[in-house]
């Protein structure tokens, strides 16, 4: 019998799993805070009694005694609004931290995910859109505390007088149905004004990363255009969104003002005619006084509701995104003498590539057009589904696409360009495994000629690094990174550009290194299948004459591949794209 498939998230159906992942709190929540409103309707009750009993008749034993009631209804309320609050404020806490778990879970998958955001976009959704969906429990239950104090204001109301109390019942929900007209359009203009902010914040990241280009470019003045314009726009779709979000507050607190006025001029045309007395009198424009309290929050509800749909829209959007790759079940196979090898692939811009790595080379990849390097490498990462190009991408003889994500990351390293760093020490963002018997960095650190970033630093390995290697100079990041790559001796090392930051006698130096470090090793004959192979996509001189061979990439397809000196002299296009 075939499994159901679990229906899709939607932004409903998160909200009602929001509420029921805190039932427990909630219960107790909705219990105190209806117990606060509760006694809150039930303090003009307790006055329109004390005037009665108490004043009207000069008994000072009954007012002694009213009075001590009225402090006990006071502390009740005062207690059940306190844990009542905090018990839903905790709710409110745990979900937007479990949200923002599930949201950065998402993000960081290694599958991928095909959401179509840009990580200024996720960290948005994380940060503001997760805490406004949970703000559906406050909505929630402050919403049931206000019912209860419209009940029990009711309730008295029919208690003194009949059509007083149905002309209440009746009103109250007409006004909160009338009220939940505007919701549908608090909620689109909330989730345009959300989008439209995660799209500035994601455009304000991407200029920050490239800040350093764009200076090298020249190209300040256009982006600072392009954020003004992005922004500009988020502002004008948020003052629609809050002018909706006014309108809605001030038609809740017109009308509740009206109702007040129509139950108190009704309840003081009684008490003219004697119908009811005047403590009656008190305790009805008391509590029509008080019902426009329940009806505001009921409105604010249904705005606060609209908000938190809007946001568990985007945060639905990523957490029921598909992985972008589906990898596969086998492990990591055996190595083989083709480490790598791409057969009649195309993908994006490549087209028929034809491409072998084999154990213990160097291989270089010259690509004319950046998108072909681009597309090669995420096909390496493992990055692309197997339904998203044709051809076949092997490791050790084993299609990718069939690989599970540890055999695949056990075999395969693609070190980028941007090098990320994290905020800690050197060591942290060199050592890979800790615990190995033979410590790698000095080796790694050698190789890469980040001698002089550690030395330079009283502390060595142990000098603080600030996020993302800001406190680095770009040639810095670039050599840190690679230091890390090799000091994870990966089987198949694949970069891309690592030379591009830094000096042309550095870049000899490097070049070197990485030779030495990768494929300086004395290799055992019968297990050459075993030996390190590494690919480059570069256009340095100094690394593409240390390579075995070089693949160059024209328009998407292989047009040569041949020993970096012999490109050199037979290819005019060659020459002129990697000499300086």
């Amino acid at each position: 019998m075939p499994v159901p498939r679990p229906a899709p998230l939607t932004a409903a159906r998160l909200l009602r799993r929001t509420l029921r992942r805190h039932r427990g709190r909630l219960t107790a929540g909705v219990v105190l805070l209806s117990l606060h409103q509760a006694a809150e309707a039930a303090v003009p009750l307790a006055i329109g009694l004390i005037v009665e009993q108490a004043v009207a008749t000069g008994d000072w034993t009954s007012l002694a005694v009213s009075v001590a009631g009225l402090a006990a209804l006071f502390t009740v309320l005062t207690f059940a609004w306190r844990f009542g609050a905090r018990l839903t404020e905790t709710a409110i806490h745990r979900e937007t931290h479990r949200l923002r778990v599930e949201v950065a879970g998402r993000a960081l998958d290694p599958r991928g995910h095909r959401t179509g955001l840009r990580s200024g976009e996720l960290l948005a959704i994380a940060a503001a859109d997760a805490e406004r969906t949970a703000l559906i429990i406050r909505a929630a239950t402050v919403a049931v505390a206000a019912v209860a104090a419209l009940a029990v204001s009711s309730v008295v109301l029919l208690t003194i007088d009949v059509p007083l109390g149905l002309g209440v019942l009746l009103g109250v929900p007409a006004l909160v149905l009338a009220l939940q007209a505007l919701a549908p359009v608090v909620t689109r203009r909330t989730g345009a004004q959300q989008a439209a902010a995660g799209a500035t914040t994601a455009l304000a990241t991407d200029l920050v990363n490239g800040l350093g280009a764009l200076r090298g470019f020249g190209a300040q003045r256009n982006a600072a255009r392009r954020y003004r314009e992005s922004s500009r726009h988020t502002l004008q779709v948020t003052l629609r969104a809050t002018t909706m979000a006014g309108v809605h507050q001030g038609v809740t607190a017109g009308a509740s003002g009206l109702l007040l006025a129509g139950v108190a001029g009704a309840a003081g045309a009684m008490a003219v005619r004697g119908r009811i007395g005047v403590g009656e009198f008190i305790t009805v424009v008391g509590l029509a006084q008080f019902i426009a309290e329940p009806v505001r929050v009921l409105g604010f509800c249904g705005q606060l509701a609209a908000a938190a749909r809007a946001s568990a829209e985007r945060v639905a959007r990523v957490l029921a995104a598909p992985p972008a790759v589906l990898p596969g079940q086998r492990p990591a196979p055996r190595p083989q003498p083709a480490r790598l090898a791409l057969t009649a692939v195309s993908y994006r811009s490549l087209r028929d590539v034809d491409l072998r790595l084999a154990a213990g080379e160097l291989l270089a990849v010259v690509a004319y057009e950046p998108r072909d390097a681009e597309a090669l490498l995420d096909l390496l990462r493992g990055a692309v589904a197997a339904d998203d190009h044709r051809g076949t991408v092997a490791v050790d003889g084993v299609p990718v696409a069939e690989l599970t994500l540890d055999g695949l990351r056990e075999r395969v390293l693609v070190e980028p360009h941007d090098t990320a760093l994290f905020a800690g020490t050197l060591r942290a963002n060199l050592l890979v495994r800790p615990g190995q018997a033979v410590d790698p960095l000095p080796a790694a650190v050698g190789a890469a000629c980040a001698d002089d970033i550690v030395a330079a630093h009283p502390a060595g390995l142990d000098h603080p690094v600030t996020d993302r290697g800001a406190s680095l100079s770009g040639g810095q990041r670039q050599r840190i990174g690679l230091a890390r790559a090799l000091a994870a001796d990966p089987p198949i090392l694949v970069l891309h550009d690592p030379t591009t930051a830094v000096d042309a006698t550095t870049e000899e130096r490097l070049a070197a290194g990485l030779r030495a470090a990768r494929h300086g090793r004395t290799v055992n004959p019968a297990v050459t299948a075993e030996a390190p192979a590494t690919l480059v996509v570069t256009s340095s001189p100094a690394l593409l004459s240390r390579a075995d061979r070089v693949c160059v990439l024209a328009a998407g397809r292989v047009v040569g591949t041949a020993p970096h000196h012999d490109l050199v002299r037979t290819d005019p296009t060659y020459r002129a794209a990697v000499l300086r």
